[in-house]
């Protein structure tokens, strides 16, 4: 691998599908790539022209266009080491004193 590979990033356009809903049980958007590329860590997606909202009770299915940036390998060692330290921000300690009667 030569030094502008440790760099360098490389971008790709694909067609995506795109899953929104809004209800009562859920509110979530989803990004399906319809291509063989392997979304990494580090990497950036940016659906062109995505939906942003839709009213309560809808679920919207639409095709988009999306470009994907790879992250260089510096980029991805970086993410991997950081999302180690950020993962502990998901957890919950407590200490309470209990009394033992």
């Amino acid at each position: 691998m030569t030094m502008l590979g440790l760099i360098r990033r490389q971008v790709f356009e694909a067609p995506c599908t795109v899953t929104i809903e809004h209800s009562a049980d859920s509110l979530h958007a989803h990004v399906d790539i319809a291509s063989d590329l392997d979304i990494q860590p580090g990497d950036e997606v940016l659906v062109h022209d995505a939906p942003t909202d839709i009213a309560f009770g809808e679920t919207l299915v639409v095709t988009r266009m999306a470009t994907i940036i790879r992250a260089s390998l510096i980029e991805r060692l970086w993410t991997k080491f950081a999302g180690h330290f950020e993962m502990t921000e998901l957890f919950e300690v407590s200490f309470t004193e209990r009394r033992i009667l």
